[in-house]
């Protein structure tokens, strides 16, 4: 069976509204923190096999460089909120790869596995929009679309609920754990150490969890 290739939109805060409520535990580390995470995610992602690229969507020259010397595709953000960013980064996909799946991928998956990455993608082109819900069951961490399909993301705050609503399918096969452990806490990071995470925030979780990155 053919399965879809995917163009993956990655949204990425300016550095100084990332990972805010990670400020007190990260303390200086935090917009290091940032980048580490978000890099770990784009490399992940251009790792697997359905994804034939991962348009970056931001507007903070640390990160684009950062991200576009891994190989993601890197666009301005029009600065409009998250989901004006992803449709932006969407639109540029489509341009690209006007035949490919497209699909918005959080930016804070620091655990994500390539394989785990290839099982949503492959469940989610059975469907015309499709959704991974994040592990609280609340957010979405992944959300998306068949070719020329319409490209609707409803990210922030109930985005599970809020993407149900608009008919999409809501995907959570076994084996999937990393596409759902984002990071907005330092008890989330503390599970994504547990999955084990990508190199760079290994790095910087050792610094802010004190010199090794004790599990709980």
């Amino acid at each position: 069976m053919h399965l879809a290739r995917w163009s993956i939109v990655v949204p990425v805060k300016t550095l100084i509204r990332a990972k805010t409520r990670l400020a007190t535990a990260a303390g200086p580390y935090r917009t290091d923190l940032a980048v580490a995470v978000a890099s770990d995610t784009v490399a992940a992602a251009l790792r697997c096999p359905l994804v034939a690229r991962v348009v970056v969507v931001t507007a903070d020259p640390l990160p684009a460089r950062r991200l576009a010397a891994l190989g993601a595709h890197v666009v301005a953000d029009p600065d409009r909120g998250l989901n004006t960013a992803l449709r932006a980064g969407a639109e540029e996909a489509v341009r690209l790869a006007p035949g490919d799946a497209v699909g918005a991928l959080q930016a804070d998956l620091p655990a994500l596995r390539p394989a785990e990455l290839e099982t949503a993608l492959a469940a989610a082109a059975e469907f015309d929009q499709a959704f991974v819900p994040d592990t609280a069951e609340v957010g979405t961490t992944f959300y998306g679309v068949r070719p020329g399909v319409s490209f609707r993301p409803g990210f922030g705050g109930e985005s599970r609920a809020r993407h149900l609503s608009r008919g999409a399918k809501e995907l959570t096969p076994p084996g999937i754990a990393s596409v759902r452990r984002d990071v907005d806490t330092v008890e989330d990071l503390r599970d994504a150490l547990t999955l084990g995470v990508g190199p760079a925030t290994a790095e910087v979780a050792a610094r802010i969890l004190g010199g090794t990155a004790p599990l709980p």
